[in-house]
């Protein structure tokens, strides 16, 4: 995984990085945003649609293993459950793809809200640089994007097996036969979705759904749908914040099964750092540029945790 090529992305990533730890606080070996977290081991299995769409090793193969990744929002590593500053909750899963000679993956990263609070990385610098500096109502009263991002429902899920995550930007299937196709990723909970009002969130513990994983597994697999809306001739596919209609297809790619916790939870933590750009033959970036900032994000602030 390397830092982006063009420096201004990779000093604009390491102004967010520095942002949002003076936002949270400084808390060496966490990230500076989803800072909470815990990791899961499961398998992948691919549909025939996925296999039409993509020549990418993991819609093609019988099964791939994964490692997953559920996450509260904020950069503070103790933020209880209950704190609606939890949402959008987080679900990261990478594919293993091999591990000999070298160590071949591809991830998605996903969010519990449909958008970002910009369309690219100065817009998400000057989000962040207003909500440090306790200026984001005048922000937000002159930027509509950041505006509805602040907006959309953001619901405490009973579970995270029971909530529903968005890839945040497009990429581009190629199939085997060269036809190349953009997607927005959705991951969807097989036992459906289920979210607690104030009431309920009350009677819950400050760990109750990291407590909850462990339950949930005793049970089975956790279960979750990966999908991909098909964009058509016209559709925006390099600014996040520009949502197709609801009408397009929806294609169901495969199961992701999360079936156990992974052992060594902190120093797994601290080490494994998702990529938000696919990096694997037949699924391609997007020219959304808030990708390569992202993936700057992900990289910097993955070498100050292992350093920590």
């Amino acid at each position: 995984m390397p830092l982006p090529s063009d420096e201004k992305v990779v000093q604009t990533s390491s102004a967010i990085v520095s942002t949002l730890h003076d936002i949270f606080g400084p808390h060496p070996g966490f990230r500076p945003a989803h800072a909470k977290g815990v990791l899961l081991k499961g398998t992948f299995t691919p549909t025939e649609a996925a296999k039409a769409l993509s020549k990418a090793p993991h819609f093609n193969n019988s099964s791939t293993p994964i490692i997953a990744r559920f996450s509260n929002s904020t950069g503070i590593p103790d933020l209880p459950d209950t704190d609606p500053n939890g949402n959008p909750r987080g679900f990261a899963v990478r594919f293993v793809l091999a591990e000999t000679p070298r160590r071949v993956h591809t991830d998605i990263v996903s969010h519990s809200v449909d958008g970002f609070p910009g369309s690219n990385g100065q817009d998400a610098l000057e989000f962040f640089t207003a909500l440090k500096g306790g200026t984001i109502t005048d922000y937000l009263a002159s930027h509509p994007k950041a505006l509805a991002f602040v907006q959309a429902p953001k619901p405490t899920p009973a579970s995270f097996g029971k909530e529903k995550y968005f890839g945040v930007n497009a990429f581009k299937f190629v199939a085997a036969d060269g036809k190349e196709t953009f997607i927005r990723y959705g991951i969807v909970p097989e036992a459906g979705e289920e979210y607690l009002d104030e009431a309920a969130l009350k009677d819950k513990s400050p760990s109750f759904l990291y407590d909850g994983v462990p339950e949930l597994l005793k049970a089975g697999p956790i279960v979750f749908k990966l999908k991909a809306q098909i964009a058509e001739d016209g559709d925006v596919t390099d600014d996040n914040t520009v949502k197709w209609p609801e009408e397009r297809q929806v294609v169901e790619l495969g199961k992701i099964k999360l079936e156990s916790i992974a052992d060594d939870q902190a120093a797994q933590q601290k080490r494994i750092i998702f990529d938000p750009i696919p990096r694997v033959e037949g699924i391609e970036a997007s020219a959304d540029p808030l990708l390569e900032v992202r993936a700057g994000i992900y990289l910097l602030s993955g070498r100050e945790r292992r350093a920590a």
